[in-house]
């Protein structure tokens, strides 16, 4: 009878352990996805400012349509980005961040258009709406680090192996950009 006992208290133990890393792995994915979901918001709302900046711009800056080009394809480039591929959009938005700063450092060349009222609102837009593409991934960024230990961790690593949990990848910077991001951009005529 005791070890009926012994044995009933280790399945009952194995199993409240079992549960409660499994629903902590569910917890950890599901706020996992919604990081990202509002980094994704930023995103889109980021797109939806790029085509009203670039006209304003193209009223002004009529020489430099290849600068205007190269930011449209890059909106483009990181908006066709297949759901999911958390390191191909990195790249592609690194890319999109990067074409941005050209269209800012126009406006240094073109008085007119650093003084036109929709410029500056859209550029005050585009630059909060960074900001909040910047806390976003920190959000996203944490969440995965609190999903990848619970993945790699013992003993929930035995759960999640079960279940197939894999490991998230991080949305950040790449090095390349992050040196270009801090130089100021050059813009020849």
């Amino acid at each position: 009878m005791t070890i009926l006992l012994v044995l009933l208290t280790i399945v009952v133990f194995f199993g409240i352990f079992y549960a409660t890393a499994f629903n902590k792995l569910i917890h950890a994915r599901q706020k996992v996805k919604e990081a990202w979901s509002g980094i994704d918001v930023q995103l889109k709302r980021r797109y939806d400012l790029i085509p009203k900046l670039v006209e304003t711009v193209k009223g002004y800056a009529t020489h430099e349509q290849n600068t205007l080009t190269k930011v449209i394809a890059a909106r483009t480039a990181a908006m066709d980005v297949p759901e999911g591929n958390i390191a191909t959009q990195a790249k592609a938005e690194n890319m999109l961040s990067s074409t941005l700063k050209s269209i800012f450092a126009l406006s240094e060349n073109y008085p007119d258009l650093k003084a036109n009222q929709n410029f500056i609102q859209l550029q005050e837009q585009l630059v909060e709406t960074e900001d909040q593409i910047s806390a976003s991934r920190r959000i996203y960024n944490g969440n995965v680090t609190i999903l990848n230990t619970k993945v790699q961790g013992f003993p929930s690593n035995f759960v999640a192996n079960l279940h197939k949990f894999n490991e998230e990848e991080f949305f950040e910077l790449d090095e390349n950009t992050r040196e270009s991001l801090q130089e100021a951009p050059k813009v020849t005529f």
